[in-house]
């Protein structure tokens, strides 16, 4: 496993053992994983979380939409560093788990909010970014309705699903694309680190409907 976390973690496997160490000492006790979640700590969430990284552009703005445990945010952050990274939590004694967590670690470039993703406060402090991450929060429908306002035109929502990711396209394609949504696709990451990779949905913020139209009005009165 540590020969597949350093290709994942690099130079920073340290704080990755740390996360790794604080989650299993700690995370069944605050009620933020399961019991039989010790024992699966790194494949089924350190690298599942942080394999998503190849998705990502460099220096980009991210917001992971209910955190909990610190997932995928937090092994995201320690496997790229470069990333400017929003841990978004309602609930107050996971906030101040992720507090610790981000103290702990010295993450840096971390920042912890307390709210939910559909709230207007949280909508006007944290809208305009490129990417929007969640696993384990809602189905795609009310993922979309959520996360897609938070997102730049062209940003894009990283949704971590497991084998119900191509049956909720399907489900909810409509109700993504009146969300804001396109461009909706199913990819793998860490196929070559996971027994079994990570399953991703992503859904593209689209132009607002009354820029396109302006645009095309400009167009047409040339």
């Amino acid at each position: 496993m540590e020969d597949r976390a350093k290709r994942v973690f690099g130079d920073h496997l340290d704080r990755a053992i740390s996360f790794a160490q604080l989650l299993a000492d700690h995370g069944v006790e605050r009620g933020l994983i399961g019991p039989r979640e010790v024992e699966r700590l790194w494949e089924r969430h350190l690298l599942n979380s942080a394999v998503i990284a190849e998705l990502l552009p460099q220096n980009c703005r991210v917001v992971d939409v209910g955190s909990g445990a610190g997932l995928p945010g937090v092994p995201l952050a320690i496997a790229r560093p470069d990333l400017d990274l929003t841990l978004l939590e309602p609930m107050a004694r996971r906030v101040a788990w992720l507090d610790e967590v981000v103290e702990t670690l010295g993450l840096s470039s971390v920042t912890v909010v307390r709210g939910r993703a559909e709230e207007a406060s949280v909508r006007e402090q944290l809208s305009g970014v490129d990417v929007v991450t969640a696993r384990a929060v809602a189905p795609l429908e009310r993922l979309a309705r959520w996360c897609l306002p938070l997102l730049k035109p062209g940003g894009q929502l990283v949704a971590l699903k497991g084998e119900s990711a191509l049956e909720e396209m399907e489900r909810d394609a409509e109700a993504v694309r009146r969300a804001g949504g396109s461009r909706q696709r199913a990819v793998s990451c860490g196929a070559d680190v996971l027994e079994v990779p990570t399953t991703v949905v992503l859904v593209e913020r689209s132009e607002p409907s009354g820029r396109r139209d302006g645009a095309r009005r400009r167009r047409k009165d040339r």
